[in-house]
């Protein structure tokens, strides 16, 4: 599940003129919007060779793969999942991609599609569910019909054809109220936008993250 964080506006410097005036970019600050959800599996420092398991104790540690499935766990964790069949009833989604593990959540960027974003942390001795070093990182799909990760859905990773609000947060575009921004492209600044972007948002930096601007127009 990704959910997103507090965003402020910042008081930005002087701009510069000419065509950059046409362009110039509204700054909030978008820290933590996107958060990868916990996926927690412990592994053993008992002995080097033998087996893994999960936090539960009920599942070895897996190798995750495209094409595995996995379902909430709450045991150690609110946001937490554990891998499941893809024909266990409880199976909530499949993996689209399998990434390496990444310290910065922002600076993981899955598919297009993706309604859910896995972390998947190893704990040497200890609780992955509140610690632990991030080994991989699971891009999944929901099984059900609800894809709030396609574009324009109002979930997921912000992408194009997604729209935001005035203050940089995701927002559905159909049926939105107040003021509704399209996303046409995402830039380090807002000089790299399309003309058509008539309201671009410049973003404070955050590390990992490979936009520092949202190209928008409004809507």
């Amino acid at each position: 599940m990704i959910t997103h964080g507090s965003t402020r506006p910042r008081i930005s410097g002087t701009g510069s003129t000419g065509e950059s005036s046409r362009l110039r970019a509204r700054t909030v600050l978008s820290a933590g919007s996107r958060t990868a959800v916990l996926l927690a599996l412990v592994l053993a420092a008992a002995t080097a060779c033998g087996p893994t398991s999960s936090s539960g104790g009920s599942k070895q540690a897996k190798e995750w793969k495209a094409g595995d499935c996995a379902g909430p766990d709450t045991s150690k964790s609110e946001d937490g999942f554990q891998a499941l069949d893809c024909d266990d009833p409880k199976a909530t989604l499949k993996a689209l991609e399998v990434q390496d593990g990444a310290v910065f959540a922002q600076s993981v960027q899955c598919p297009a599609g993706t309604d859910e974003i896995i972390s998947v942390k190893v704990s040497f001795g200890g609780d992955a569910s509140t610690g632990g070093i991030p080994s991989k990182t699971v891009c999944g799909r929901n099984l059900s019909g609800e894809h709030p990760g396609d574009a324009g859905a109002g979930g997921g990773q912000l992408v194009v054809g997604d729209c935001v609000d005035d203050r940089a947060k995701e927002i559905a575009c159909a049926g939105a109220s107040g003021a509704v921004n399209k996303v046409l492209a995402l830039t380090k600044t807002a000089e790299e936008c399309p003309a058509a972007a008539n309201s671009p948002i410049d973003l404070f930096p955050s590390p990992g993250r490979p936009y520092d601007t949202i190209c928008a127009s409004a809507a």
